[in-house]
């Protein structure tokens, strides 16, 4: 299929791995010109070198930035223009008890997790509803629906993201840009593979057997009963990054697994 995204620029943030990395090559592979982004330049680096390494004819640049830093962000949003399609990818987690949680901890998941796409969309959506098209996507999570216990925290970012792609896309009414959000299930992102591993390895057992005990302790209710390929959330983001996407607008559409059990 077609999905006539042939001189299309996106930029996708918190992409030199994982996901990110995943919607980096397949939005290559429709021919879009493509911006990365990382917290430390020898990774961002390395990732643009894979990348025209599997793309030698596509244009691939890396902006080193870590959301996190505001003055490091003021700057990668003075560089960025011509953006056609904004990839809201960036985000950090981590599993703490909600009483040992600080208010530094709060602020730091929220800064990074919301601020980020705020202060990208904030940047980027004029421009698009200026020239009449253009795709934000914000990648959330089934967490931000089915809060987890121990990342309250995390959850509370990813529910944010949802609230915030639906309110920006009414913004588009009228227009050929849209505003969508996908919510991700459990992933096999490289974080996710190097505990798996060294659980493995600690407890005398496959990588496959660490891979499945966990999904049938943390989701046994999974209807994909496996973690998620980061190049099965990279297929739907290309999809909603598509001018074939024009009807789905202001959207949280699952990319879950069935791992979420409501209507």
């Amino acid at each position: 299929m077609d999905l006539k995204l042939k001189g299309k620029k996106a930029f996708i943030s918190g992409s030199t791995q994982g996901i990110g990395f995943a919607i980096a090559q397949q939005l290559l592979n429709e021919n879009v010109e493509v911006i990365i982004n990382g917290r430390q330049a020898d990774k961002t680096q390395q990732a643009v070198k894979k990348l025209r390494k599997q793309f030698p004819e596509r244009t691939v640049t890396g902006i080193v930035a870590d959301f996190g830093n505001k003055n490091e962000v003021e700057d990668l949003l003075d560089n960025l223009s011509g953006i056609d399609i904004l990839i809201n990818n960036v985000g950090i987690f981590e599993l703490k008890d909600f009483d040992k949680i600080t208010d530094e901890d709060w602020y730091g998941l929220f800064t990074v997790n919301v601020m980020s796409a705020v202060r990208l969309s904030r940047k980027v959506l004029p421009e698009l509803l200026e020239k009449n098209w253009g795709r934000i996507v914000f990648i959330s999570s089934e967490s931000g629906v089915n809060i987890p216990e121990n990342m309250i925290h995390y959850g509370m970012t990813k529910s944010a993201m949802m609230a915030i792609g639906n309110g920006l896309s009414k913004l588009t009414k009228g227009t050929e840009v849209t505003v969508n959000t996908i919510l991700g299930g459990p992933t096999y992102s490289e974080g996710v593979a190097s505990t798996v591993e060294y659980l493995a390895q600690s407890q005398n057992l496959s990588v496959e057997q660490v891979k499945s005990g966990i999904i049938q302790q943390a989701n046994p209710h999974s209807l994909l009963q496996r973690f998620i390929e980061p190049n099965e959330i990279a297929s739907l983001v290309t999809y909603l990054s598509s001018p074939l996407s024009l009807a789905t607008n202001g959207a949280s559409i699952r990319a879950d697994g069935g791992v979420l059990r409501t209507v």
